[in-house]
């Protein structure tokens, strides 16, 4: 009998080096791991906590590996310090018998998260622990294997085949924090304070739900850190839904299938585009000819992303960078307006009694949070692209806090800026764009209406950023849905290939293009954007609820799992309190009991979101259960390597005897 001992790991440039040669020692020489570490190793309290595991590890009578000592400190180094190492070859330590091995390694394995497993597997006579080490590319980092075999989705696919194909990982820290930047920033900073101070009546009330909005985004930001980096893969909340409701199986990937693939369509973006090309035209334009112009936005984005692929990432940094510009244009003028030297009177008027005539109806805050959250949509957006990330875990780790950092700091000082330059009743009588009104005061009529066609352009130019980040990321999700095996339309190797360059997945931006156009076309727009915007969000928020919930699960059942963030579990618990209230809420009778999409009621956004997670169980239950009793077949996988190296789960129907 042997018992394996599973530890993975990689090389990086933060190496921990020892060149102590393979030889063995005897239980009193190797007490102390101190022996076998250099001295420019000066972490004294990483030694002492890895030389007491390490005594649990190796107590009773046994032989060790001088070398293996040597590594296993190192690893845990590596881990306190989150540092992937550099280990040589495999070697291990013999036991005298089961029971003086067995417990010290259980002991150890509950102690220590690098412990992958320990299992009894068949040999000959001697016991042995084996360390199984496994190679990988030098752009994975050590945190981002640990957890490889419990990261398996339904599919069966590996991190290194779900990661095969297309670019490969070419994303880094700075193009990953522009891609938050890009997806959260859009027009909401530049209308929505005005609709937010309507909603609260007062300065101070304003701000403050703006601060609590970036809190929370915190949070949700902080629940899926710890998800990508257990689980390090494309997808989003497809894989950390998988990772926790495996049974039954693939119920939860076609659920959130449905909701990608239905409600996956960026036309509302494209017709807003539209409309600012031609404020800043100055003309009016017929609905059909906004239609038109947002056609061609949208054909252009798909095939920006499917044909030019590395054009499409300069651009979207480019447009990142626009958007940080302007604000911070607004910002700093927002700085010389306070500081009493233009020729705005009093910029300090707001905020002398900044809470003087705050709402006192809970309702009128939801709405302005719901708003605010609204705004801060998108800090999870590198958590769907993490396939094409280097060293995924440390990226993530680095850009998400970095990212929603720099757009909840441009927030609040540009909503400070605003409130310094114009007098709440200005706000709130103005019927324009705060942008439009901060120009105006601060530079005057003259400059303000020079100043209309750059406001118009910088809106339409952060719409533009906003539908190419979005259809950036989201292509990628329809790609890992179609490597899983859900069955669609012409074959799976085609929507989850990187046709026809082979380094980007052309037919997932076609899937998203589908719904888009057709969305853009047939319904009247002045009731149904409003009311397809609302239906967008309603799965999303269940589908988020199920996350979090997983993630409790998770810290449950599977404790030992790495982790390499771990979120502080009161934040949790406030995210999925404010989860909770946000799908409770719309369900409450609004004043009047009129909604923002008269004459329809004002539950039936809801209601249809429901609809759309139902349809999703309804098509697995079909694909899963229904046809394979009804032509008494079942379904059996198979992994298959495309021409452009992608791996794709595919399904074969063997009959049943």
């Amino acid at each position: 009998m042997a018992i394996r001992l599973s530890i993975r790991h990689t090389s990086s440039k933060n190496r921990i080096m020892t060149e102590e040669p393979d030889r063995s020692y005897s239980r009193s020489s190797i007490s102390s791991p101190h022996a076998y570490i250099r001295p420019w190793s000066t972490d004294s309290f990483i030694f002492s906590r890895a030389s007491r595991l390490l005594d649990v590890a190796i107590s009773g009578d046994s032989e060790l590996n001088g070398s293996f000592a040597i590594r296993v400190v190192c690893f845990l180094m590596s881990v306190q310090r989150r540092r992937a190492i550099k280990v040589r070859s495999t070697c291990g330590v013999q036991f005298r018998s089961l029971s003086s091995a067995m417990p010290p390694l259980q002991a150890a394995s509950r102690r220590l998260n690098v412990v992958q497993s320990i299992s009894p597997i068949p040999e000959e006579t001697d016991l042995a622990l084996t360390v199984h080490e496994e190679k990988s590319s030098a752009d994975v980092s050590v945190e981002s294997l640990v957890a490889e075999d419990s990261n398996t989705g339904p599919g069966g696919l590996s991190v290194d085949e779900d990661a095969a194909g297309g670019m490969g990982r070419h994303l880094g820290v700075f193009t990953c924090t522009l891609l938050i930047v890009g997806c959260i920033i859009g027009t909401g900073i530049f209308s929505t304070p005005a609709s937010i101070l309507v909603s609260v009546g007062s300065v101070g009330a304003s701000l403050m739900v703006w601060l609590v909005g970036f809190f929370l985004s915190f949070c949700g930001l902080f629940i899926w850190l710890e998800f990508g980096t257990m689980f390090p893969r494309s997808g989003g909340e497809k894989v950390y839904l998988e990772a926790v409701y495996k049974r039954p199986r693939y119920l939860a990937t076609v659920v959130f299938a449905a909701n990608a693939i239905l409600l996956g369509f960026t036309a509302d973006g494209c017709l807003v585009f539209a409309q600012n090309i031609v404020i800043a035209a100055g003309h009016d334009a017929s609905l059909w000819t906004l239609r038109g112009i947002g056609l061609g936005a949208l054909f252009f984005v798909t095939f920006l992303h499917g044909l030019t692929p590395r054009l499409g990432i300069y651009l979207m940094n480019i447009l990142s960078l626009f958007k940080i510009v302007i604000l911070l244009f607004i910002v700093v003028t927002g700085w010389v307006v306070l500081s009493g030297k233009t020729r705005i009177k009093d910029p300090h008027a707001n905020f002398r009694d900044a809470f003087a005539g705050s709402s006192r109806s809970s309702n009128d805050y939801a709405t302005a949070m719901f708003k605010v959250l609204y705004a801060y949509e998108g800090w999870n957006n590198v958590n769907y692209v993490l396939n094409e990330v280097k060293t995924p875990v440390r990226t993530l780790k680095i850009a998400g806090p970095l990212g929603l950092a720099i757009t909840s700091a441009l927030y609040m000082f540009a909503n400070i800026a605003f409130f310094a330059v114009a007098t709440k009743e200005e706000i709130l009588d103005s019927g324009v764009t705060v942008a439009s009104l901060f120009f105006n005061n601060v530079f005057g009529e003259t400059a303000q209406k020079a100043l209309t066609v750059f406001i118009a352009l910088s809106i339409h130019l952060c719409h533009t950023s906003n539908v190419i980040t979005v259809t950036f990321s989201s292509a990628r999700i329809i790609q890992e849905l179609a490597k899983e095996g859900i069955p669609l339309p012409f074959g799976n190797r085609f929507w989850a290939s990187n046709w026809p360059t082979g380094k980007s997945p052309l037919p997932g931006l076609i899937v998203l293009l589908i719904p888009s156009v057709i969305v853009l076309l047939a319904p009247p727009p002045n009731v149904a954007y409003p009311f397809i915007l609302d239906i967008q969000g309603y799965p999303l928020q269940i589908i988020d609820l199920f996350v979090i919930i997983g993630l409790f699960y998770l810290r449950w059942k599977k404790p030992e799992l790495p982790r390499p963030f771990k979120v502080w579990w009161p934040l949790a618990v406030l995210f999925l309190a404010s989860n909770v209230i946000l799908l409770v809420i719309p369900f409450l009778r609004p004043p009047g009991g009129v909604g923002d999409t008269p004459p329809l009621p004002y539950y039936l956004y809801c209601l249809v979101g429901i609809g759309i997670v139902f349809a999703g169980v309804a098509y697995w239950a079909v694909w899963r259960v229904v046809l394979p009793h009804v032509f008494g077949f079942e379904l059996v996988p198979r992994k298959e390597k495309l021409e452009d190296g992608t791996v794709v789960t595919l399904f074969s129907r063997q009959k049943v005897e």
